[in-house]
């Protein structure tokens, strides 16, 4: 009789703790709630505040969920990560149109003017005549940066060569 009263309780100890696992919050899948002005992009840790425009990819060993405060920085971060490619990545992105969340490889992109990083694409639930699909927004993105590093490798090369030529004295002097 006594260890059946010792079961019985380690059983509903187990259900108990079963349970409040289950009641965790975070549900393993989807976008999770963005503490919006507080939450952190994981790439270049600006705050996420743009409600129209911020993205989330849940993947990795965890599934966890990684905050983006535009979908140009969640497809940059998530391409150096080893698991990118793996099919269960879920890649999230706001609806530009009423904030609400959608399936990032199935929406459709607009080109605008401004976003939180400027990689300047905003999605929307349906294709229309302007947008584009998710692999040609992604394309995009990559040549976006690819641009901006060999410019900024250019820049950085003539500000070198600009300091090591000799200076030209003031009065007019040779050196």
């Amino acid at each position: 009789m006594r260890w059946a009263t010792i079961n019985s309780l380690k059983m509903a100890s187990l259900a108990l703790l079963l349970s409040l696992a289950g009641c965790s919050g975070d549900p393993a899948t989807g976008p999770v709630d963005v503490t919006w002005d507080r939450d952190n992009c994981d790439r270049c840790m600006m705050a996420l505040s743009d409600r129209n425009h911020s993205a989330q990819i849940r993947g990795g060993k965890h599934h966890k969920p990684y905050t983006f405060d535009d979908i140009g920085c969640a497809l940059l971060w998530l391409e150096e990560q080893p698991w990118r490619d793996d099919p269960k990545t879920e890649i999230w992105v706001n609806n530009y149109q009423d904030g609400g969340w959608l399936n990032a490889r199935e929406a459709q992109y607009v080109k605008v003017t401004h976003t939180p990083m400027n990689y300047g694409f905003s999605a929307q639930p349906k294709a229309t005549q302007d947008s584009v699909g998710f692999l040609e927004m992604r394309s995009s993105v990559f040549s976006q940066e690819e641009s901006y590093y060999a410019s900024l490798k250019a820049r950085l090369a003539h500000r070198a060569e600009e300091a090591n030529r000799p200076k030209q004295p003031q009065d007019g002097s040779k050196p």
